[in-house]
């Protein structure tokens, strides 16, 4: 925008508001201080304050009002990931008194051309990010902002009363996405009760005939396979992965052989039972689902299939394996030093050896397994519901706060 709508204005943020730095953590402190609770870059998220957990921080007492929020300031991090550039909430003094890290900016307006509410929009929508990622300082997947920068974001500034129902129009997308994002978290802890009992057997479907849960091997139930490749560094592979916390199969690339450094592959197949022998300490295992069928892996994976597919459903088996009890039985099967840097080696022979509880026929593996699919295919529909509202709202925020969309101010 070259310049701004006919009523509208820009002004830089220092000829609006007062921008105030935090306190720094470790810095050396004059006495006498007070012990008072302070906000961190994690506790100020993109439209409210999360206090789920507060530190405190000592001040002196000479620079108490130096650092000390007041409600209505727009609270706003210096950056961090990408995404966190221009993100903030305005403080509603629910602690108090209460100070803020030197990561966090406090901006408290002092004109009574701009409302706070508006600014907070402003400053998360494109134009506010745009500026943000256009200055700041950047390395991988990190960026930056100082407060010289901060203060010289120029402000679109519609008259008071467009502000003020701009404000409300957004605000109305806002509540609609967090009651979604409420019912979707309802959504998954429920996911997350059903599958915990259904797949232990604490849980069963009526019926009057139905026989006591059994214990088997998990080497009684699926077996390994090897389809190894026969290599060549001129062929192209399509590379698979499992990601960490049961987060499923995901492709990983799509190299010649003579880019790939482990020079041993094997082909998946759909309803295989992927084991990632450096993550699966962390849950990394998966069914492989039909879209990755004919995929490779390298030699770190373990692929299983089912023994006796009329008697056992590998879908049953991926449901058990996103609950703490097959968790801790891959970890029992491993051995090693448990650090972020896996040192861990895992033993399929061992995990193939531990038992576990199954229902005794099929039939009812499949009752469990299409009654948690139904909650699945719920849970992802509502996602993409959410995902489509909150680029509604975006495309909405460019427009209404750039002036491209006027509305009548009452």
């Amino acid at each position: 925008m070259t310049k701004p709508p006919k009523g509208w204005k820009i002004e830089r943020l220092d000829k609006l508001a007062e921008i105030q730095t935090g306190i720094a953590k470790g810095a050396q402190k004059e006495k006498p201080v007070v012990i008072l609770p302070y906000l961190r870059v994690a506790n100020v998220q993109d439209g409210h304050v999360d206090l789920t957990e507060m530190k405190t921080i000592e001040v002196p007492e000479r620079k108490l009002n130096r650092y000390l929020l007041r409600r209505g300031d727009l609270l706003m991090t210096e950056g961090g990931d990408f995404d966190k550039l221009g993100r903030g909430c305005i403080w509603e003094g629910q602690i108090e008194p209460c100070v803020h890290q030197n990561h966090v900016f406090a901006v408290r307006v002092t004109s009574s051309q701009l409302r706070n509410d508006f600014l907070e929009k402003l400053t998360a929508s494109p134009w506010g990010r745009r500026y943000f990622l256009s200055c700041s300082k950047q390395s991988t997947n990190l960026a930056s902002v100082n407060t010289s920068q901060l203060k010289a974001f120029p402000v679109l500034l519609p008259p008071v009363p467009e502000q003020r129902k701009l404000s409300r129009i957004l605000e109305t997308w806002d509540t609609g996405i967090e009651r979604l994002k409420l019912l979707l978290s309802t959504k998954r802890d429920r996911l997350s009760s059903l599958r915990q009992q259904l797949v232990a057997g604490v849980r069963r479907f009526p019926n009057p005939k139905k026989n006591l849960w059994t214990t088997r091997k998990i080497g009684d139930l699926l077996k390994p396979v090897n389809r190894y490749e026969d290599w060549n560094d001129q062929r192209i592979f399509k590379l698979a992965g499992v990601r960490r916390n049961s987060g499923g199969v995901f492709f990983r690339a799509e190299l010649p052989g003579s880019k790939i450094k482990v020079k041993v592959c094997k082909k998946i197949h759909a309803n295989d039972f992927l084991i990632s022998r450096r993550q699966v300490t962390w849950g990394g295992m998966s069914i492989v689902p039909p879209e990755f069928h004919g995929y490779d892996v390298n030699d770190e994976y373990e692929v299983l299939q089912v023994r006796d597919p009329a008697t056992f459903d590998m879908r049953f088996f991926h449901y058990l394996s996103q609950t703490a009890t097959l968790k801790n039985l891959a970890y029992l099967a491993s051995n090693g030093v448990f650090a972020e840097r896996l040192r861990l080696n895992f033993d399929l022979k061992a995990f193939l050896n531990h038992p576990i509880r199954v229902p005794p026929t099929k039939a009812e593996q499949l009752e469990i397994v299409t009654l948690l699919d139904a909650c699945v295919r719920e849970i992802h529909l509502l996602e993409a519901e959410l995902e489509a509202l909150k680029q509604q709202k975006r495309g909405l925020m460019q427009k209404l706060l750039t002036g491209e969309i006027r509305v009548k101010a009452k």
